[in-house]
Formats: structure tokens, sequence, C-alpha cells
């Protein structure tokens, strides 16, 4: 499907539940079990896939902490991983 933009809809049952359609859990890449995430903006409502926002969230915060550590190349981070490698043999 690619970045291709489309609308679909579903109805609101007992107890707030809905049902994904089909194309757009495939878009999320979401199936039984997964786990989703709600991103309220004034009244507008995005949903996204758990795991995937997780880990965007997450490197996020990783490059704000690269940067505070001085970390600002892959090779600043190379270098950090090498270092922390040899302590643990040590």
């Amino acid at each position: 499907m690619g970045n291709q933009a489309f609308v679909d809809n579903a109805k609101v049952m007992s107890k707030g539940q809905v049902t994904i359609p089909k194309d757009v859990r495939e878009v999320l890449g979401v199936s039984n079990g997964d786990r989703v995430t709600f991103i309220v903006e004034g009244n507008t409502v995005r949903m996204v896939n758990s795991a995937v926002y997780a880990m965007q969230v997450l490197q996020v915060q990783m490059q704000g902490e690269a940067e505070k550590a001085g970390l600002n190349s892959e090779e600043d981070i190379l270098a950090l991983v090498k270092e922390v490698r040899s302590e643990g043999e040590g």
C-alpha cells in the first residue's frame, strides 16, 4: 500500500469496541493480540502500532542522551561500544 491515503470507517459497538478494518490493520502492521496507541491532539486522534511507537520514542530519547553525552557521530558510538565491551571482558 505504501503511503497511499484512504478513508475507512467502523461502527462503535457496546463498551466502545471498534473492529479495525483489515486495510487499516495492514497499514498499522497489527494482528490479533497486538497493541495500538492512541495519540490525541485536540479533537483528532491518530492510532499507531504500540511497538513501533515505543521504538520511535526510545530512538528520540536515545538521540537526546547521545547528544548530551557528546556522541555526535557513528564513530563516537562505535568507540563507546568497544569501550563498554572491553570493560565487560575484564
